[in-house]
């Protein structure tokens, strides 16, 4: 592990978090406004002014972008329905993590095993109010682990819908990270259960690396 990733935490100020936090609002928001030009434009004025500010302490804040996101995705899923908008939410919405993923692993150094993206993980999620660690098994089969995650801030606002299609952001985020492995959500806190889980699995290429 890089002394980078190591020593992450120590400089995740509160004025540090903020900023991450309004750039992944600014990303994923306009991703979901260029869907709803496209597919509901005569919503997008609307939803726009009922936006609250991205302002005060973090809490404040996290909840003021999960509400951004569910009630655009509410607006899609009426224009488009709701298989046609999580499909497409997801397919725009992956390349976002992507580039955040990217970025965050230049900038922590993390390296190419799971344990090193798990704990970039534990940094990045501080960001949105999310708690994750690693545990053995899942439903992937032998050499998976599983990213649990035991609070998320989002979850309180987030309808399952817009869990599932905002989601796809978390899959590209751990694919910027480390190209090599794939994650897949099979429980959700939206979904009523007690915390999140997905599989982390190796490509085949890597794990022969």
């Amino acid at each position: 592990m890089s002394l980078r990733l190591a020593t992450a935490k120590l400089w995740m100020r509160t004025s540090v978090l903020k900023r991450e936090l309004g750039r992944v609002a600014e990303m994923t928001i306009t991703t979901l406004d260029e869907m709803l030009r496209e597919h509901a434009p005569g919503a997008l004025e609307g939803i726009r002014a009922g936006d609250s500010p991205m302002d005060g302490d973090l809490d404040q804040r996290r909840r003021a972008m999960a509400d951004a996101h569910r009630r655009r995705v509410t607006a899609l899923v009426e224009a488009m329905g709701e298989e046609a908008a999580v499909e497409e939410g997801r397919r725009r919405m992956s390349p976002v993590g992507v580039a955040l993923g990217v970025e965050a692993r230049e900038r922590l150094g993390v390296g190419d095993d799971i344990e090193d993206l798990v704990e970039a993980a534990k940094v990045l999620y501080t960001v949105l109010g999310i708690e994750v660690d690693g545990e053995e098994g899942g439903e992937g089969g032998d050499g998976t682990l599983v990213l649990r995650v035991d609070r998320c801030a989002l979850s309180e606002v987030y309808d399952p819908t817009t869990c599932r299609l905002m989601s796809a952001a978390d899959e590209g985020l751990v694919r910027g990270l480390n190209p090599n492995v794939q994650m897949t959500f099979y429980e959700r806190i939206t979904e009523g259960r007690p915390c999140c889980r997905a599989d982390l699995v190796m490509t085949p290429a890597t794990e022969e690396a």
